[in-house]
């Protein structure tokens, strides 16, 4: 490979597995500070790596789940920017997430070689090692380095502008599986505990529950503003990811479930207490900053009672 070289990481997964590959990133442009480096990712994940100094450009497609318009106006666009990926002529392609599609998306563009993560995760390892690896064969060795994403400065400002001056919490409410979610009326409790001590910014994932393509909780989160009646809870919609990082980067301090928002924190720099159900501790801990993991023995988290959570908290002050 030359002292050049062309090389595009595609990531077409979730959010946070899209922020434990920034560490790669770092490393990659240390290692090769000539190379031209690009990576392309989803509509959906897309502002993790917006305005991240390591790359020279972000690719955006839209998934099928997620197209805005029709089903063959998606795949001609699709086929279209196949084809121009393919004429930028890659020496290299990274597939930290080795799904089967992604894999044949990132040999589809031909390039001169594809390196891929492992695809089985060895007992110990963190998803920040495992993508790491990725970049062993281009000459990436060591430790891996902090987690960063970068906010809009922007929106922060306006943010700020609209919710004033902190210190705040961020309490996060979402969680994808059932095993992940805390119960509503343990938020509650939280949040009417460190109400009494600071701001919250409450935080949730934007839409009906019952949306297919993006279930979120706005029914919960009125729900937690309706029995709070605590002028101490600051809610902020986020309907778009540049403005969750906006919002986590304002917080002092942050408690959430296991998922994107967790790790987007961590990268932030932020102290995280952490609510994990069945996911592997090991595997998915917030890599960067300081953190509390707070998990059941039973690994569901609607047996956990508040007095953990809040001891945790108060550990991270």
């Amino acid at each position: 490979m030359s002292g050049s070289p062309r090389i595009l990481l595609l990531r077409r997964d979730n959010i946070g597995d899209l922020v434990c590959t920034t560490p790669l990133l770092d490393a990659l442009r240390a290692q090769l500070p000539r190379a031209w480096l690009a990576a392309l990712v989803t509509t959906y994940n897309a502002e993790v790596l917006a305005r991240n100094p390591a790359l020279d450009e972000i690719f955006v497609y839209e998934k099928s789940k997620h197209r805005s318009g029709g089903l063959i106006a998606h795949f001609t666009s699709r086929i279209g920017q196949m084809t121009r990926l393919r004429r930028r002529k890659f020496d290299c392609v990274l597939v930290p997430g080795p799904s089967p599609q992604s894999l044949k998306i990132a040999r589809g563009l031909k390039p001169g070689r594809v390196l891929a993560a492992p695809a089985i995760v060895a007992a110990g390892m963190h998803e920040v090692e495992r993508c790491f690896a990725t970049g062993k064969a281009l000459g990436v060795s060591g430790r891996p380095g902090p987690m960063r994403v970068f906010p809009d400065p922007a929106t922060k400002e306006q943010l700020r502008r609209k919710i004033g001056d902190g210190p705040f919490a961020a309490v996060h409410i979402s969680a994808r599986r059932p095993a992940q979610r805390w119960p509503l009326v343990r938020y509650a409790e939280l949040i009417a505990q460190l109400s009494a001590r600071t701001k919250v910014i409450l935080l949730w994932a934007p839409g009906a529950k019952d949306n297919p393509r993006h279930p979120g909780d706005d029914e919960a989160a009125a729900e937690l503003l309706r029995v709070s009646g605590n002028t101490a809870l600051v809610p902020v919609p986020t309907p778009d990811l540049k403005t969750l990082i906006a919002a986590l980067s304002l917080a002092d301090r942050v408690v959430c479930p296991d998922g994107g928002a967790m790790h987007l924190a961590a990268a932030l720099g932020k102290p995280v207490v952490a609510l994990f159900g069945d996911s592997p501790v090991t595997r998915w801990r917030p890599w960067s900053g300081a953190y509390r993991v707070v998990q059941p023995q039973s690994r569901d988290l609607a047996g956990l009672p508040l007095e953990p959570v809040l001891d945790a908290f108060q550990a991270l002050a």
